[in-house]
Formats: structure tokens, C-alpha cells, sequence
């Protein structure tokens, strides 16, 4: 297996795992609220958060950027609530400005999620004599198995909502308030101070 490969890998199984289930978690409360037309929408908002994720991964792996540790596992879950809490007070994106939120949440609340896992990659590439293409590498992985993700949940949306009949409106509900309880449970394992 060469270092692209390697690198790529390591970034799908990254989002992919389920012990680190806190990516998982933010990008079905990001997506909840779309149906499967919308890919084009869900493709640019997963590609939004991949963008914020890869430059704080970039900018704390060559430690431009250092931050407590503590804080940001904290931080992840609470972005994930916040995301889960909009879902709740606006379960439809029904204006141009909800799906711009969700944009500027999947770039902003991925910079942060970007930081949580740096000093594990950092670690991986101190090894590496150029860190470009193990970064591209990973960040592509983040990527596909980011789209696994939302092709898994919206299958699972359009059969729950499409052929059983559940309401859209109560399902991003549910959805969002199972999700938003398991970020608080979160938060609370993760409290920094």
C-alpha cells in the first residue's frame, strides 16, 4: 500500500469509527433535514465541513494553531448540540437561509472538529519528510466516508419517511433530539473545567 492509499484510508476510518462517533453524529444532524433530491446541497455542505476540518488539521499538525485539548473535546459535542437544537426550533429548511446556517455551520463547527484529531495525525506525520500529500490524502478520505455516511442515512430517511409514511417534520425531530441527547451525554463526559 503506498502513503496516499495509507493516508486515505486512515481518513475514512476516522469518520467511519465508532468509537470516535462524534462525526457521525454532527453530519446525520447536518443532513437530517434534506431528503435524498437534495444531494447537490448535501454534497456541498459535507464538503464545507471537510474544508473546515482540513485547514485546522493542517494549521495545528504543522502547530500553527494550538489549542487545549480538553477544550476542544468539549467544544465538538456542543457543536453538535447546537446544530441538533436548530434542527428542533426550524426542522425544515424552508428559505435559502436555513440551508446557508447549515453551510456555515458544517465550515465553522468543522474547524473545530478539524482540531480534534491533529495531535493523533501530527504524531502519524512526524514521520513523513513532506506532509502535502498525506494531508490531501486524509482530507479525501474524511470526504468518502463522510458520503458513505450521508448515503447510509438518507437511505435510511427515504425508507422511514418515503415508504413507511413517517412525517419529514417529526422524523428531523426525532432525529435531532436522540442525537442532541447523546451530544449533551457527550459534553458531559468531556467537561474541561
Amino acid at each position: 500500500m503506498n502513503q496516499f492509499q495509507l493516508y486515505f484510508n486512515l481518513g475514512v476510518r476516522h469518520i467511519l469509527d465508532l468509537d470516535g462517533f462524534d462525526h457521525i453524529l454532527f453530519v446525520i444532524a447536518l443532513c437530517v433535514v434534506y431528503l435524498m433530491r437534495d444531494w447537490k446541497k448535501i454534497i456541498i455542505l459535507v464538503t464545507a465541513f471537510t474544508i473546515g476540518h482540513s485547514l485546522t488539521l493542517a494549521l495545528a499538525t504543522l502547530r500553527l494553531v494550538q489549542i487545549n485539548t480538553d477544550l476542544v473535546e468539549f467544544l465538538i459535542p456542543v457543536t453538535i448540540a447546537v446544530t441538533c437544537f436548530t434542527n428542533i426550533l426550524r426542522p425544515k429548511p424552508s428559505s435559502g437561509s436555513g440551508v446557508q446556517l447549515n453551510y456555515s455551520f458544517a465550515l465553522f463547527f468543522g474547524l473545530i472538529h478539524g482540531l480534534g484529531f491533529s495531535n493523533y495525525l501530527r504524531s502519524l506525520l512526524g514521520k513523513e519528510s513532506s506532509i502535502f500529500q498525506p494531508l490531501l490524502a486524509f482530507n479525501l478520505g474524511l470526504e468518502a466516508g463522510q458520503l458513505i455516511i450521508v448515503g447510509v442515512f438518507l437511505i435510511v430517511s427515504s425508507l422511514v419517511v418515503g415508504i413507511f409514511g413517517v412525517n419529514r417534520k417529526e422524523w428531523i425531530l426525532v432525529v435531532s433530539s436522540i442525537v442532541l441527547g447523546m451530544s449533551v451525554m457527550m459534553m458531559l463526559e468531556n467537561k474541561f473545567w
